[in-house]
């Protein structure tokens, strides 16, 4: 089955991919969000002329190739736009064979546990405490994830004290009740993460999410070393030799890549089966509403090193707006804390067609 043509429909946030081949099947995958306006150029300028008119039965390695061809181009751009072509391989041989995704990765159909993921810092910890509460009630989550520090900090809380308050607000509502997850989005010093790592241990958490600046290995292996809290991070990582490096010098607990950031599903299952190799679980980064979360929830129920829950942003339209009306239906409905991946094949969605008629459009063909 060779891939005829590769469209793109884009605004600056979101990408969603397009392959058809000659006989007309076609798949849907996604570019990594933001940005995706100038990823998805890369993909219809060094992704698309090696991959039009290519088989695409074996996804890693037509993945790999265009890696190789594209050599003097190694980084984060490249394997966004890579994301694109991969996940739109997949729905397609889904459709062909009338499987969902985790099917063909070995899986199969059904819930996933969710975590409620906040996005936030400027808000208060009362006022995280109370939403997260009421998501408790409505929803069934038994799981949530706070944001702590300042975004590369450099020790910085996003306001003094902050930190500590949240810490203590979260646990008084929930410690031993529900699994509480921090996010210091690479803020500290090993000295400062391991000081707050404890805080986090007393206040009852059990995730301490990329501590120190992510590229810096050693220093969150530090960390972990002094730590009994779960310290996770590779979120931001794209390179196979950089996972491998990490996975191997045990720089952290659980692993966290990002389907799109990556390159796609082929590669995430790579990493995925670097790190069950070393015994470390897999639960990966979806920060958002887009198709991100719904390739993390099939990579799930496919994986035997698949962590305890699917992160799951919380955030609506009010903080994202360009979340809406990007689907047909809604796949991320919440029923007793979980999502579930159906057995309709692919990815089990379709783009709203209104959304598609207000992007950029974009072709590349054979």
């Amino acid at each position: 089955m060779l891939i005829e043509t590769i469209e793109t429909y884009t605004t600056d946030i979101v990408g969603f991919v397009r392959i058809t081949t000659k006989t007309g099947d076609f798949g849907w995958g996604q570019v990594s969000t933001y940005n995706a306006d100038i990823t998805s150029l890369i993909l219809h300028r060094q992704v698309a002329p090696h991959a039009l008119g290519e088989d695409m039965s074996d996804v890693m390695a037509l993945i790999t190739r265009i890696t190789e061809l594209e050599h003097k181009f190694p980084g984060s751009y490249l394997r966004r736009a890579l994301a694109g072509l991969d996940t739109a391989i997949w729905d397609l041989q889904g459709r062909l064979t009338e499987l969902p995704v985790c099917s063909l990765i070995g899986g199969t159909p059904g819930p996933v546990r969710a975590y409620a993921s906040s996005m936030k810092r400027d808000i208060k910890p009362e006022q995280e405490v109370s939403r997260m509460l009421d998501l408790a009630n409505k929803n069934g989550f038994d799981a949530f994830k706070i944001r702590i520090g300042s975004e590369c900090g450099h020790d910085l809380d996003e306001w003094p004290g902050r930190t500590e308050k949240m810490i203590g607000a979260m646990n008084r509502a929930f410690g031993g009740q529900a699994a509480l997850l921090a996010d210091a989005n690479s803020c500290y010093s090993p000295a400062r993460a391991i000081n707050i790592g404890k805080m986090l241990e007393d206040g009852q958490f059990c995730h301490f999410e990329e501590p120190c600046p992510y590229w810096e290995f050693e220093q969150t292996r530090r960390v972990r070393e002094a730590l009994d809290i779960d310290v996770t991070g590779g979120e931001q990582e794209c390179e196979l030799p950089r996972w491998r490096h990490m996975i191997n010098e045990l720089a952290v607990d659980i692993v966290q890549p990002d389907v799109c950031y990556t390159g796609g599903l082929a590669r995430t299952l790579e990493i995925s089966r670097m790190a069950a190799e070393k015994g470390l679980p897999c639960t990966p980064h979806s920060a958002n509403l887009s198709m991100v979360t719904l390739f993390t929830m099939h990579l799930l129920r496919a994986i035997p090193n698949a962590g305890k829950y699917l992160e799951l942003s919380i955030e609506g339209e009010d903080y994202y707006p360009w979340q809406k009306n990007l689907f047909t239906e809604n796949p991320y409905q919440v029923d007793d804390g979980h999502v579930t991946v159906t057995n309709v094949p692919g990815w089990g969605v379709d783009i709203n067609p209104e959304w598609l008629n207000q992007a950029t459009y974009c072709i590349s063909s054979v």
